[in-house]
């Protein structure tokens, strides 16, 4: 094997997959990052058995050949090489020599890529395709909304629902729930769902932004994400394509179509940044045994206050359309600000009923979160 790369790409490449990575792996192999040199191209993999990430790279390629070098120390030597090329050969398949300018390491010990765990492929799946950007939005509109309670390993997750027409995304802690739908392009009898473990949203959430079109492909089991990146990937210094592969939450997801009110009776539209703001600042007022802030909805009017014995309190109003009776209600101030803050649309309602009854924020994209209200 002998290629030669662009040290800022083979760079990019390498953190791509790095995270993957476990400190205390399996086997000494999953230490290791897979590289194989083939047709112009140079693949880069990791994986964890759970999960497993693939990048393809533009490179020089004069052998074909590939190799497992340890992923963290070879991420190191890229990272400190004095010149923007880098040369990678090996003649055995278990050692290779790292040159680049008068940098040399003329044995650089790795292990043979058959030990490697193959990464699945899918065939004859359920498979899907939709924007990469579109994909990144609705995950980080509901991603905040997970559990991190390991007891409620179920709840660690995104929940994904392919059903007449649409992809419909949920999250939630037991106290929060986000909800966000999107029409895309799927076949009358095909459909299913999948629950995603939070690990594997986060690094969804890193490498879709680079990405163009992203293909969904899963089974009982696992599932692949496939993200084909843009024309000018490579001037950009992005990867050519990028593969993940996940195993899937095992389990049966809560109705989470329950927990959504069916009557709240009454709604106000707010400025989205404006509202955050407000929040945030009155929420400096609050403390950990006191830590929420009280909506009061009367006349045209929503006051935002906080306090706390210890620090004093605050509060701010904004003038909105309402002319039904006086509500106060009580939120935890960081489950009013995460879909205020994730969201891109400007234009957001709040619904609500009363002062026990969740408040629940929508837009005019079928996005809802319903967040549960705390005593007054």
């Amino acid at each position: 094997m002998r290629f030669k790369i662009n040290k800022e790409h083979f760079s990019i490449g390498l953190k791509q997959v790095s995270s993957v990575v476990s400190s205390k792996p399996q086997m000494p192999v999953l230490n290791n990052v897979l590289i194989k040199a083939s047709q112009g191209k140079v693949l880069l993999t990791t994986t964890n058995l759970d999960f497993g990430i693939r990048c393809s790279i533009t490179a020089d390629v004069e052998e074909d050949g590939e190799i497992t070098l340890p992923v963290k120390r070879l991420e190191r030597i890229v990272a400190s090489t004095p010149e923007k090329e880098i040369t990678v050969e090996s003649a055995d398949g278990q050692t290779a020599r790292i040159r680049s300018g008068k940098y040399v390491a003329p044995r650089f010990n790795g292990l043979k890529s058959e030990e490697f765990p193959p990464l699945p492929s899918f065939v004859n799946r359920h498979s899907f395709e939709l924007g990469a950007l579109e994909l990144s939005s609705m995950l980080k509109s509901v991603s905040y909304a997970q559990s991190n309670d390991a007891n409620r390993y179920i709840l660690n997750s995104v929940y994904f629902n392919f059903e007449g027409g649409k992809l419909t995304l949920v999250a939630t802690d037991g106290r929060r729930l986000a909800l966000i739908a999107r029409d895309i392009s799927m076949q009358e009898d095909d459909g299913g769902s999948i629950i995603l473990p939070a690990k594997t949203v986060a690094e969804l959430e890193k490498l879709l932004p680079q990405g163009k079109s992203v293909k969904i492909s899963f089974n009982d089991r696992q599932v692949a994400f496939d993200i084909s990146m843009p024309e000018d990937a490579e001037s950009r210094g992005l990867t050519d394509s990028i593969y993940i592969v996940s195993k899937i939450v095992e389990g049966s997801y809560p109705n989470y179509k329950q927990v959504i009110p069916k009557e709240t009776e009454c709604r106000i539209k707010i400025e989205r940044e404006l509202m955050a703001e407000a929040v945030q600042r009155v929420a400096i007022m609050t403390n950990d045994k006191q830590n929420s802030v009280k909506l009061r909805i009367s006349d045209n009017c929503l006051e935002i206050s906080g306090q706390s014995a210890d620090v004093g309190e605050s509060h701010e109003t904004i003038d909105v359309e309402y002319s039904g009776p006086e509500v106060q209600i009580g939120f935890n101030p960081d489950f009013l600000l995460s879909p205020l803050r994730n969201l891109t649309k400007d234009e957001v309602f709040f619904e609500f009923k009363n002062e026990m009854c969740p408040g629940v924020f929508k837009t005019l994209d079928n996005f809802v979160c319903v967040v549960m209200p705390l005593r007054v």
